[in-house]
């Protein structure tokens, strides 16, 4: 996304136009603001192709396309203009990043997570499809990752059943690596080349690499005709519905229902913690001089706190009934644009709950950071622990490079609530034996000349697996509770010497629900990738905030 120039219109249509989103062979592509104020894509088709009958022949039918197709996995026509130049159309703007975005910046994603999205795109591909359209250039680069699933865009080349095909004499439709060997070779492009092409999109999302190679696009071609697709290194059950999608004959090739079945999804796609922390890296909303109301709430008011979940009849760390609609609405609140590596800043509440600065009713420094410690609620003593009275959305997992996993590198898929105090937080997390050393510190604190006020942290490690309240042995779900907490500490009190204060599980930790204190559980107990959150704590044990996330993995 990309500021305005000089060049740009201030308006198409009743449109006001607020950034570049992007440009194509066609045309450029804004976001605009609608009359009532919904933000929608633009697409504006280029001055010096109006004059072309064919390209505007393709322009039309796209915008035809868009408006016949109503379907959950794709952005709806809002308005267009055919009649006359400019010649445009406005979508729906679908907020995250593409695929292939995606793909290229974190790498291939994990097996169980592309079945999901596998799953989600034959799914969207089949409602299209009902409605007797191919979508003719499914790639990466086509499906936007959006906070309710994946969106499929760019119908520029899309046809209906019996419609005449567009493109120039002697040139297949679709994207070399992603188009089907029967159209390569001249054949008509229906519901089997789509398949093919959700394929060769899979095989990229699981490696991370061009599903037929690289180089120029007739090599790329003459491979997807008569070699293998690249899947090497991928699980072997997400490896075979690949190739299966990709046979060389269409007829050999699963329907589209057969591809969703053998996905075999349990889980919303949306709970996936590595596809709800991709959605960092969509773009925000540049500033322009038509936004008048910034992410905050507006001065004096506050909001009902009612989005603090309590635990009525809770054991101890099992996620209750009672909760379940309402953790529901956090996941989905929680898409918000903030980095994946828990170091940015901004952007979330209590995992989606609470607004842009953290906590209601908090005052965050003239920087936009942290609330001063001198300021209200921090002056005072902390609490003396925190309660797991929350939901958490936080998931720590390790880097998809294996010599980085090794090493103990990996990312959270959530930013932090609040912006540490001072220049930089560091911390860490390191397992020896049966225990692991988690240590913190702020970077150049001991430069200063007197002793920052004090800034009060408790540190949460949370179980892969929810946790029995009997015997401490996982059940067979994700764990969403704060987790195993430390006793809050002054993150300055050794900022003298500019050491790291050294937590130690389980034995400084515990988990405090309802009254009760459980003791942290053996690492043995539950192996995998277990998550550290660092939350500053406030007077009451109710109010945290968290400041960082890292992890580490139980072998």
């Amino acid at each position: 996304m990309e500021p305005l120039r000089d060049v740009d219109p201030a308006r198409i249509g009743a449109h006001a136009l607020l950034a570049r989103l992007g440009a194509g062979g066609m045309g450029q592509v804004y976001l605009g603001r609608s009359p009532g104020g919904r933000l929608v894509a633009v697409k504006v088709i280029r001055d010096e192709i109006t004059g072309h009958p064919e390209a505007l022949a393709r322009f039309r039918r796209e915008a035809e396309t868009v408006r016949a197709v109503r379907s959950a996995y794709t952005a709806n026509l809002i308005d267009a203009s055919l009649a006359a130049p400019p010649f445009w159309l406005a979508t729906e703007y679908v907020a995250g990043p593409t695929l292939g975005h995606a793909v290229a910046e974190r790498g291939g994603l994990p097996a169980d997570t592309c079945r999901r999205l596998f799953a989600a795109l034959a799914e969207g591909l089949a409602s299209v499809h009902a409605y007797g359209v191919t979508h003719r250039d499914l790639k990466p680069h086509n499906v936007i990752l959006g906070a309710q699933g994946p969106q499929l865009i760019d119908f520029g080349i899309a046809r209906g059943v019996g419609e005449t095909a567009l493109t120039q004499d002697g040139q297949a439709p679709g994207t070399p690596g992603y188009t089907a060997p029967e159209v390569l070779l001249g054949a008509g492009a229906g519901p089997a080349a789509d398949v093919f092409a959700l394929g060769a999109t899979l095989a990229y999302a699981a490696t991370g690499r061009a599903p037929f190679g690289t180089g120029a696009a007739t090599s790329v071609s003459y491979r997807a005709v008569h070699e293998p697709i690249d899947v090497a290194g991928v699980e072997p059950g997400l490896a075979a519905l690949i190739e299966a999608c990709v046979a060389k004959d269409p007829a050999a090739r699963p329907a589209l229902p057969e591809v969703i079945g053998r996905c075999g999804v349990r889980d919303a796609l949306i709970d996936d913690p590595v596809y709800l922390g991709l959605g960092a890296l969509g773009e925000a909303v540049p500033v322009h001089e038509m936004r008048t109301q910034g992410p905050g709430l507006p001065y004096g008011y506050t909001p009902t706190q009612h989005s603090a979940v309590t635990a009525p009849g809770r054991g101890r760390t099992g996620v209750w009934v009672a909760a379940v609609a309402v953790a529901a609405a956090l996941s989905l609140a929680a898409w918000k644009l903030v980095p994946f590596d828990g170091d940015g800043q901004g952007g979330r509440g209590k995992d989606g709950a609470a607004g842009a600065t953290g906590t209601p009713g908090q005052a965050p420094d003239a920087g936009g950071g942290a609330p001063s410690a001198s300021a209200g609620a921090a002056a005072k003593p902390p609490a003396e622990y925190i309660e797991g009275n929350q939901i958490s959305h936080y998931f720590w997992l390790p880097s998809t490079d294996p010599e980085r996993a090794a090493h103990g590198t990996g990312a959270c898929n959530l930013g932090p609530e609040q912006k540490p105090p001072g220049a930089d937080m560091q911390a860490g997390a390191e397992v020896a034996g049966k225990s692991v050393s988690i240590s913190m510190r702020i970077k150049y604190a001991e430069s200063s000349a007197t002793k920052p006020d004090p800034y009060y942290v408790s540190v949460a490690v949370r179980s892969p697996h929810d946790l029995s309240p009997s015997t401490g042995m996982p059940f067979p779900m994700d764990n969403k509770a704060v987790g195993f907490t430390s006793k809050p500490v002054d993150i300055y009190s050794k900022w003298k010497t500019g050491e790291f204060l050294t937590l130690k599980y389980p034995d400084d930790f515990a988990e405090h629900v309802n009254g009760k204190t459980y003791p942290g559980v053996p690492l043995a107990n539950d192996p995998g990738d277990w998550t550290v959150v660092f939350y500053h704590v406030e007077d009451d044990p109710a109010k945290y905030s968290s400041i960082h996330c890292t992890g580490f993995r139980v072998g």
